[in-house]
């Protein structure tokens, strides 16, 4: 598994697991982040990344894609 951050723009990826706090791993689950997800990255924008999540697009820092840890 490697950080959400390392994955390739347009690579499609599958959520493994989530790494932080309970509040962390509840509010990125509210957003869609939950096991067996797929996301994909749309693009990165400074330390930013822009994920896809089910139907959203969603703006992540780098600190907290690398929570995110995904199978390729």
């Amino acid at each position: 598994m490697v950080p959400l951050s390392m994955v390739a723009p347009g690579e499609p990826a599958v959520v493994g697991k989530i790494t932080g706090k309970d509040a962390v791993r509840q509010h990125l689950a509210e957003l869609g982040f939950v096991m067996d997800a797929t996301v994909s990255v749309v693009s990165r924008v400074g330390g930013s990344v822009i994920v896809q999540v089910q139907d959203s697009r969603i703006a992540l820092d780098a600190a907290m894609a690398n929570r995110i840890f995904v199978k390729s």
